[in-house]
């Protein structure tokens, strides 16, 4: 009952802090608020998180650990870039339902826009998203059992497919369409291009 407890207070903080972030901007909106706004104390709020930052891109960091948890368990069979098709499009099947018992999708979408417009949290994105990055170049090459230090096709594949997730991400945060039907379809589509805009003859 404890745990229970701390994670509706700890959900309560992060939807309260991206209605207020999204509607009055990040940089307006005080720890402060986001506390009253829950009806706990600043204190509270630093139990849980250590900054604005962090609140930000909480619901984001559960929807790549889903992705990472799910690229970890793919058949040893498939392909790299096989297995990091199948790993983000097999996530999307459920990461809907975890994403809305936090917070709607509208929300979600309003936030990943709020970020695209707020200079100091597209920059910790790009951080965020090259820790990500290497992170999963590192399972990949371990994956096919190569170094990474030695051998750049991990890095390579991996920079491939996350330029085009961040393309997809920025189509879906502005279309009007806030469903996981419609990433998960505009993922699809991206996705299914990466080889024959690269290999292929594109006046054939």
């Amino acid at each position: 009952m404890r745990e229970r407890k701390k994670q509706r207070t700890r959900d309560a903080l992060i939807r309260s802090a991206l209605e207020l972030f999204t509607a009055h901007g990040y940089d307006a909106t005080t720890i402060d608020e986001i506390a009253e706004a829950v009806d706990v104390s600043q204190r509270t709020f630093f139990r849980y998180f250590a900054s604005k930052e962090e609140v930000v891109f909480a619901v984001h960091e559960m929807v790549e650990a889903r992705f990472v948890e799910e690229l970890e368990r793919r058949p040893a069979a498939e392909a790299p870039l096989e297995a990091l098709h199948n790993a983000v499009m097999t996530s999307w099947d459920d990461i809907g339902g975890a994403i809305q018992s936090v917070i709607p999708l509208e929300l979600h979408m309003r936030t990943y826009q709020m970020i695209e417009s707020t200079p100091a949290l597209m920059a910790a994105h790009w951080r965020r998203y090259s820790e990500l990055e290497e992170q999963i170049a590192r399972l990949i090459a371990r994956r096919e059992g190569v170094d990474v230090a030695t051998d750049p096709r991990p890095r390579v594949v991996v920079a491939a497919f996350s330029g085009v997730m961040r393309v997809a991400g920025k189509v879906w945060g502005e279309g009007e369409d806030v469903s996981v039907e419609s990433i998960r379809e505009i993922t699809e589509q991206y996705l299914a291009q990466i080889c024959p805009a690269v290999c292929g003859d594109w006046r054939g």
